[in-house]
């Protein structure tokens, strides 16, 4: 599973040594170097994880957290140059889940990541049944209902339809789905989704050529709507 990683520092040096760290061990990156853009993109993307520096100009890092916290529980791991306890209490009252200080090792920050994401998932467990609107999705049966009558989906559709199901309202590019769906991923196979989607709103939706239920996130991906189908 490729996980995505917003890596928030004005410092872009740091920024891209982080990226590289990063994508080195399999994530995602996002890249951004100012603390208001950070918080319109946790929004957006729903990233899995935030490695968060403290001080940007504008909105700083503990701006940003609270913001974050208000509606989000992303993880958030904070960079800072102070290695003062005080920095680090405010921090983890405000919501952060780790502190690492500066000059760190990237792959400390990397290991420190994975270690947070490791122990979510260990902690978070999916629904026996995901229902949105008219359609059921039975995790455990691999069966899909609309409106109580029984859907035939290939194996790789199912796992397409679990993963955006188990995320309604994210957006995931069609590399992030292969990578999540296939564990793999290779130059033009992402491309091979298009046609995954199209079968499955040829199945689940009432109008297929207007979706209601998987849409279209232009230039981006696909999502599934919160609210299913009327």
């Amino acid at each position: 599973m490729a996980y995505t990683a917003l890596i928030v520092d004005d410092d872009v040096k740091i920024a891209a040594l982080l990226k590289a760290y990063f994508e080195k061990d399999g994530f995602i990156v996002i890249l951004s170097h100012d603390g208001g853009q950070a918080v319109q993109i946790v929004r957006e993307k729903n990233p899995d994880i935030v490695i968060l520096d403290i001080m940007l100009p504008g909105l700083d890092g503990w701006e940003v957290c609270r913001r974050l916290r208000r509606n989000n529980d992303v993880p958030i791991i904070m960079l800072t140059a102070r290695d003062e306890e005080t920095d680090r209490l405010i921090g983890l009252e405000i919501g952060a889940d780790d502190y690492v200080t500066k000059p760190f090792s990237p792959r400390e920050v990397v290991a420190r990541a994975r270690a947070i994401l490791r122990r979510l998932q260990r902690i978070t467990r999916k629904p026996d049944v995901i229902r949105i609107g008219h359609m059921a999705v039975h995790l455990q049966e691999h069966i899909v209902t609309v409106k109580e009558q029984p859907i035939e989906l290939t194996p790789t559709e199912f796992k397409i339809l679990e993963l955006l199901a188990t995320n309604p309202g994210r957006v995931f590019s069609r590399l992030q789905i292969v990578e999540q769906v296939q564990g793999f991923s290779f130059e033009g196979y992402d491309r091979t989704i298009d046609a995954h989607i199209k079968n499955l709103r040829r199945k689940l939706e009432p109008q297929p050529k207007e979706p209601q239920l998987i849409q279209t996130v232009y230039g981006v991906g696909y999502k599934l709507a919160g609210d299913g189908m009327e």
